[in-house]
């Protein structure tokens, strides 16, 4: 059986693309499109519950962007572009938002698992975030009300409701208690 090659296509090839009619959320990873369902409810209130976190933090201290599920180029030759859940881009890096994709890893990425995501893939997607430069990665699991934290290396440490988040050295000086991002 003969197989077809599947063309390639670069990051600024996949921002001109149309958004999908269905609403699927997709994403670009060594350059060819990974469809995604939409999220779900509970995962869009989580999200939007670290988002507001972060961003009542972050915007009167003038520290940097909080975005959701914006585009982030995280590779090149082979592109890979990437929307978190939520994301923070410190001034330092990023003085200006862009107003095409993100062209610097975010120092801060959010992810909430849906209930199908594969942990395999959620693993190369935390390994793919720290390899390209992300700091702090949080991994918020609504059904479990956990959430693993990495920095530096793809192991974690899981933090239950009852623990207290921190930004470490990417936010210094935020803190939440972890029940806090279920909503």
């Amino acid at each position: 059986m003969a197989t077809v090659a599947t063309r390639l296509i670069t990051a600024e090839e996949f921002g001109r693309m149309a958004e999908p009619i269905d609403g699927s959320k997709q994403e670009l990873v060594k350059g060819e499109i990974e469809e995604m369902p939409p999220p779900k409810a509970r995962h869009g209130m989580v999200q939007l519950e670290i988002g507001t976190l972060l961003r009542n933090f972050v915007k009167p201290r003038k520290l940097g962007w909080v975005v959701t599920e914006s585009g982030t180029i995280l590779e090149r030759d082979l592109d890979t572009v990437r929307g978190p859940d939520v994301s923070f881009y410190s001034i330092s890096r990023q003085p200006l938002p862009p107003e095409d994709y993100f062209e610097i890893p975010p120092d801060l990425v959010v992810e909430v698992l849906s209930p199908d995501d594969r942990r395999k893939k959620v693993r190369a997607k935390i390994a793919e975030y720290l390899t390209s430069g992300v700091r702090l990665v949080w991994l918020v699991d609504p059904e479990a009300h956990t959430v693993m934290v990495y920095c530096g290396n793809t192991r974690g440490v899981e933090y239950a409701e009852n623990d207290t988040l921190d930004g470490g050295d990417v936010l210094p000086g935020f803190t939440c208690p972890a029940a806090d991002v279920f909503g």
